[in-house]
């Protein structure tokens, strides 16, 4: 072979492989940035889920909105036990004109989560014309639409949320994307600690992170 032939042969090895690692590069570096600005911006949603599960926005509201968790047979769960007793508490402080209790029943059910809310209240004392009972919603989402439609026959607009700590950023945003004007006062002895409360929280911001992009209708529409 002629030292010409051997040289042409290097320098087309040498360019493809320069080709090949500059192409590599403008992939990888794009990549790299898009990669960087998601965890960025999943470490900021996570820091926000956890900062306004740590305010308490109680303020005069038209309602004193309680989202539902499990009951049996009629009697709350103690996560909706904590929920119940923090709206008693904020009730007593005459923040509100109504309470709403929140939450459907799951298939076999005999009560559902606002009857038991309701039960609840009525128990101590808060007269029934009060307390609005939202029997359809079966996520946070749908149980925040039917809020919404009672508002609007009420004459409703301002509301103050009150759930779990971790669930209340998400919680918030969905009201404000119904068209409520939500504030949040999140339980202070709820059941959701420790390596749970870790989980719960980077899955709301996993959560919120996506509906802030897409939309929390269409979130909703994916998981249930």
């Amino acid at each position: 072979m002629q030292l010409s032939s051997v040289l042409m042969l290097f320098w087309q090895r040498k360019f493809l492989k320069t080709n090949l690692v500059m192409n590599f590069r403008r992939v990888v570096k794009p990549l790299g940035l898009f990669l960087v600005c998601c965890s960025f911006y999943f470490l900021v949603t996570l820091f926000q889920v956890w900062n306004v599960g740590r305010s308490d926005q109680q303020q005069p509201v038209d309602a004193i909105v309680v989202l539902g968790a499990a009951q049996y047979d009629g009697r709350p769960s103690p996560q909706l036990q904590a929920r119940l007793d923090h709206a008693y508490n904020l009730w007593n402080l005459n923040l509100a004109s109504y309470i709403v209790v929140t939450g459907g029943k799951q298939t076999g059910d005999r009560f559902t989560e606002a009857q038991a809310g309701r039960k609840f209240f009525t128990s101590l004392g808060v007269e029934r014309d009060l307390i609005i009972q939202e029997n359809l919603g079966r996520s946070t989402y749908e149980t925040l639409v039917e809020v919404s439609r009672i508002a609007e026959n009420v004459g409703m607009k301002r509301i103050l949320i009150v759930s779990d700590p971790f669930h209340e950023l998400r919680a918030k945003l969905i009201a404000q994307e119904v068209g409520l004007v939500a504030f949040v006062s999140p339980t202070r002895s709820g059941v959701v600690h420790g390596s749970t409360a870790v989980k719960r929280n980077i899955q709301e911001a996993i959560g919120v992170a996506v509906g802030r992009i897409v939309g929390f209708r269409r979130v909703d529409s994916w998981v249930n």
